[in-house]
């Protein structure tokens, strides 16, 4: 049997870019019937970000919105505020990821819409948060990026910081948003009633420098730049090989003394400035040269099989790690459309947790929405002709 948990479950989607689209795809994996309200001019503004990549749009739409029903839907216009809150009274998820005050100006806030209906889990997923000085201000993974301290502590240290090449603050703000809706639904099987959920990208980039952010408070210092490296351990970094490179991880004294044997520099493991990692991390410039010279001289195949055991990986683009045979073991990638994309990195007893639909055109299902609510073809056709909705 499939798993779909939320089966019985509709959410309304007002959201875009990212973010919403993100915990709306995850909901909609596990079997919710999420219907997507769009603009019917423009849609969601992720449809524009990059070259066409189906009909739809973008990539990065393609990528965050599968399974979704598309209803295009103007609704700053009274005519179709009014079908959105028919909408939402039959709804059990609310999501957006208007501007701050946006949804209450056109009375979609979270006190209107439960006022309506009591049942409904109620999403906001904001910028800066609810409260604070930058409240109203709008934001983007880039700048959530920065605002944080990510590209602060990202990059070689005698360089300027860069940004993380993945939008990470985006999709993990999806998740997080996925996880307290689902979260505030269990808890509705026994209350009854739903809850406000808000979930912020300023809080998701926090918490992904939270050891970081947790060192700072304590010390009055922030974290340096360290490239590959990882601050706490040594070595635990990329090293070059005679054609490629290699990520080595010799998280503890037992690793770091297989990595000397296996390099055939067992001198490394006596020496007493290595003995502990604090000992490594104390001296780390005198450390390092031996084990690059070292790397250096063969190839990474050759190391990958010498170094088997030892957690190593050779650093791959993004096509290469796509290609490989380990990522197609796992069955995450998944035919969808005329493209191959990401299933949900989940598996419930051995079954991987797919996509059921390719992402749809703007208004795809305008009509079968619109008809769900009891409008006739002939009410459905007026409002497309008033571009109220549109029709695909």
């Amino acid at each position: 049997m499939p798993f779909a948990p939320l089966a019985d479950i509709r959410v309304i989607d007002l959201t875009s870019s990212l973010a919403g689209p993100t915990c709306t795809q995850i909901l909609a994996a596990l079997g919710a019937d999420v219907v997507k309200v769009e603009h019917p001019g423009r849609g969601d503004e992720a449809r524009a970000w990059g070259p066409e990549f189906f009909e739809g749009g973008s990539v990065m739409f393609f990528a965050a919105n599968a399974s979704k029903r598309s209803l295009a839907l103007d609704v700053k216009a009274p005519e179709g505020q009014d079908l959105l809150l028919r909408l939402v009274d039959a709804a059990d998820v609310f999501v957006q990821s208007m501007r701050p005050g946006t949804a209450e100006r056109l009375g979609f806030g979270a006190e209107a819409l439960r006022a309506r209906n009591d049942r409904l889990v109620y999403c906001s997923i904001g910028a800066f948060g609810k409260r604070g000085p930058l409240a109203e201000a709008p934001g983007y993974d880039p700048l959530m990026q920065a605002f944080t301290g990510i590209i602060g502590v990202t990059g070689e240290r005698d360089r300027p910081g860069v940004r993380v090449g993945t939008s990470l603050i985006d999709s993990g703000t999806g998740v997080w948003a996925a996880l307290g809706i689902v979260s505030a639904l269990l808890e509705r099987t026994t209350t009854g009633v739903g809850r406000d959920v808000d979930v912020s990208l300023l809080e998701t980039g926090l918490s992904l420098v939270a050891y970081q952010l947790t060192d700072a408070l304590r010390s009055g210092r922030s974290p340096q730049r360290y490239g590959t490296a990882f601050p706490l351990i040594a070595p635990y970094e990329v090293f070059a090989t005679a054609d490629g490179e290699l990520m080595i991880a010799a998280a503890n004294d037992r690793l770091f003394a297989q990595l000397c044997e296996r390099l055939g520099l067992p001198e490394l493991v006596d020496d007493e400035r290595f003995r502990t990692n604090p000992d490594r991390l104390a001296h780390r410039d005198d450390l390092l040269p031996p084990i690059r010279e070292r790397l250096a001289a063969e190839t990474t195949a050759t190391w990958l099989d010498r170094l088997d055991g030892i957690p190593v990986a050779p650093v791959h683009d993004i096509a290469q790690a796509a290609e490989h045979e380990q990522t197609r073991a796992t069955g995450i990638l998944q035919e969808l459309g005329d493209a191959t994309t990401l299933a949900l990195p989940l598996e419930t007893d051995g079954e991987r947790l797919s996509h059921r639909a390719a992402p749809p055109t703007l208004g795809k299902h305008s009509r079968e929405v619109l008809r769900e609510l009891g409008l006739s073809d002939d009410e459905i056709d007026g409002l497309s002709a008033k571009q109220i909705t549109r029709l695909a």
